[in-house]
């Protein structure tokens, strides 16, 4: 299985045939952060191998076979025998700055492509009644998700008897919507449902009140902030390597500097992978008021804080479940592929979608 790759320091990304080696950069010798420097650089047959070897700098070889993505952590420069050796191999690169914010993706040159499909996704856009339904169907299951992130916790001496029925009220309401903004305003009323119970979900008192975003100001925004992003690059990741057009979406709408195919199809996963991740390491106590960099008017998870967060995702997403329909193991990331070509299907005709519900 292939494995997203966490860079957060500064270094070389050096190319030798079909292998990258990080190398990072020498301590006595520190940068910038806006001078931070990650590049590659082509090792060929011109010279021998001990001319290129670092001295007392260590290698970490990443085979180019291994990489499912990069995520860089840091304020970065390329060139562009990087680029074009990631969109050789079909390898996203995902930005995020300094302080964890997410900056944008490089995506390389689609390996799969279909006009046909391209023209029924723009369709089943621009008609109403087909774009509504299948937005429909992404807000049915981020709500069915969440409502059974409050039965696991309800099970669990969490009382969420006040909450559930709520939620229950407002999910019949999904399929009455004749345009998306309704639709929308019902999804808000969910999460706002949702967030309250957070409350009572985290063990200790956290005073969540509202979902803040630009900048968060508390650290559970910051915990939603930071894990949203990386659910919604993995998101992306995934739908590259379908045929779907990632800036056609249904739910949300399309704009740009945004893949927003993508944060419709997040809407599902965020219940199972970001908000589950958070009650985890907040109740387990792995995630502590020192993770936080808290500022007047923000509070951002620090380095430190982003990488035991993203240990956690990387588990997550390896995580395997017996299939109901395909009768084999698969991975929590390709629950999401398999989501992708769900909607395939259903925009071509071929069967209706239903959207991913958590069933254990």
């Amino acid at each position: 299985m292939k494995r997203n790759y966490y860079i957060f320091s500064s270094g070389k990304l050096i190319r030798r045939q079909n292998t990258l080696y990080f190398e990072p950069g020498k301590a006595e010798e520190p940068v910038e952060a806006e001078e931070d420097i990650i590049e590659v650089e082509d090792e060929t047959n011109d010279k021998s191998a001990d001319e290129y070897e670092p001295k007392k700098l260590p290698r970490k070889p990443l085979p180019i076979e291994d990489i499912e993505a990069i995520y860089c952590f840091s304020e970065l420069r390329f060139n562009t025998k990087f680029l074009n050796f990631l969109a050789k191999n079909q390898i996203t690169l995902h930005l995020f700055n300094y302080y964890g914010y997410y900056s944008g993706s490089f995506y390389p040159r689609e390996p799969f492509v279909s006009g046909k499909l391209l023209v029924r996704q723009v369709a089943s856009y621009s008609n109403n009644n087909l774009r509504v339904l299948i937005a429909q169907k992404f807000v049915e299951g981020s709500a069915n998700n969440i409502r059974k992130n409050l039965l696991y916790y309800n099970a669990r001496n969490k009382d969420m008897s006040p909450f559930i029925p709520r939620i229950d009220k407002l999910m019949k309401q999904i399929k009455e919507t004749t345009d998306v903004q309704e639709l929308m305003g019902i999804e808000g009323n969910i999460r706002s449902t949702y967030y309250t119970t957070w409350n009572l979900i985290i063990d200790e008192p956290i005073n969540f009140s509202k979902r803040e975003k630009r900048p968060p100001t508390n650290e559970i925004n910051a915990l939603i902030s930071f894990g949203n992003s990386l659910v919604y690059t993995t998101v992306l990741s995934e739908i590259y390597k379908t045929q779907l057009n990632p800036l056609i979406s249904f739910l949300h709408e399309p704009g740009e500097r945004r893949f927003s195919l993508a944060l419709d199809l997040a809407e599902i996963f965020k219940p199972l992978l970001s908000d589950r991740i958070i009650f985890s390491l907040l109740n387990k106590k792995q995630i502590k008021a020192k993770h936080f960099d808290k500022k007047i008017n923000h509070c951002l998870l620090t380095e430190e804080g982003r990488k035991i967060y993203l240990r956690e995702y990387d588990e997550k997403l390896k995580t395997t479940i017996k299939h109901r329909t395909l009768k084999r193991s698969v991975s929590y990331r390709h629950l999401i592929r398999l989501e992708c070509y769900k909607l395939i299907k259903h925009i071509i005709g071929e069967k209706e979608y239903k959207p991913f519900k958590i069933w254990w």
